[in-house]
């Protein structure tokens, strides 16, 4: 039997979830060899639209999993959203499909305990005012995990639409939660979120630079999370890359899909073969953080399976004790729901 689990399924279970502690845990069986993140391959076609099947395995969770990812920039403007994802869970003993479970919530929560995760172990012990430049479907997520990790006081916050801000605002109103009971500062534009933060989160859809190097300033921690995974797109400029030190999700995948990362490389701002430090080498104590309080740290976050995988596994379990979703045959074979490990 399969379990599925649609968006109001996910989006019921995730409050219970220790998105924070489950997706560390991940960055520490990648950063220790007990796990491996292969690069996503792209499927494109001759639209602008693309899928990117993100594969994992976890011998830990005892899951393996593939999450497509469609990319439909041309849904923007429209009803549609311009990004969703489909997650396929399965037994990595039995090979029986676990799950089937809408990737829109996960994702969010993931990307957002990624951010956590990377400021926990990046950012100034004493930062207290949160930047986000962008105010969209992300923007509460992160409030939320980098409060979870940081005694964050203030939020500066911009966006181009006066609307989104406002919508950004009722839903920190609406959500009730000491996590985001914070003050909230609208910002003119993205240098003053930037000249008044000490944890930066870019969460745009941007093509162009929207944050400068020459903005950072000591101490300040960056967390690059917006862009598309496109080697055409980004939200920092080359001087913001190289200016501090790097983090990276993935290599691999930083790589092949973080334009910030590739453009700051081909304009020379980085060096083509530098060794790039991932978030899970930190995590699992093999690389340096933050070595000092004036020291300028970037994350740049595109995205991994294994992040999907870590927050689903949760997610199924939760799902089994409660009772939701519903239970499908997918195969012919025999085979009940195994229980997760």
């Amino acid at each position: 039997m399969t379990l599925v689990l649609g968006a109001d399924d996910v989006r019921r279970l995730l409050p219970e979830v220790d998105a924070i502690a489950a997706v560390e845990a991940v960055h520490a069986d990648l950063g220790s060899g007990a796990m491996v993140q292969p690069a996503p391959v792209t499927l494109g076609g001759t639209d602008d639209a693309l899928f990117l099947p993100m594969a994992v395995r976890s011998d830990r969770l005892g899951f393996a999993a593939v999450k497509l990812m469609a990319d439909i920039p041309a849904n923007v403007g429209t009803a549609l959203p311009s990004q969703r994802s489909t997650i396929l869970v399965s037994s990595v003993s039995t090979g029986e499909c676990i799950a089937v479970i809408d990737g829109a919530g996960i994702t969010r929560v993931r990307t957002a305990a990624a951010s956590a995760v990377a400021t926990r172990h990046l950012a100034r012990p004493d930062s207290r005012v949160l930047g986000l430049v962008g105010a969209g479907n992300l923007a509460i997520e992160h409030v939320r995990a980098i409060s979870a990790v940081r005694p964050i006081e203030q939020v500066v916050v911009w966006s181009r639409s006066s609307s989104t801000v406002e919508r950004f605002r009722e839903q920190l109103a609406e959500a009730g939660d000491g996590a985001t009971d914070v003050a909230v500062v609208v910002a003119e534009d993205p240098h003053d979120v930037v000249e008044r933060t000490d944890v930066l989160c870019t969460l745009t859809p941007s093509v162009e630079p929207i944050v400068r190097g020459a903005w950072l300033h000591r101490g300040q921690h960056v967390n690059a999370v917006g862009a598309r995974p496109r080697p055409t797109h980004r939200e920092l400029d080359a001087t913001a890359m190289a200016r501090g030190t790097l983090v990276v999700d993935s290599a691999a995948t930083a790589r092949a899909k973080s334009g910030d990362l590739v453009l700051a490389t081909a304009e020379g701002a980085l060096r083509t073969n530098a060794r790039l430090v991932e978030l899970g080498e930190v995590v699992a104590g093999l690389a340096s953080g933050r070595a000092s309080e004036d020291e300028i740290t970037v994350f740049d976050s595109v995205g991994l399976a294994a992040q999907d995988l870590a927050v689903a596994a949760a997610v199924i379990q939760l799902a089994q004790r409660h009772g939701v979703g519903e239970t499908v045959h997918l195969s012919a074979a025999a085979s009940s729901l195994a229980p997760v490990p």
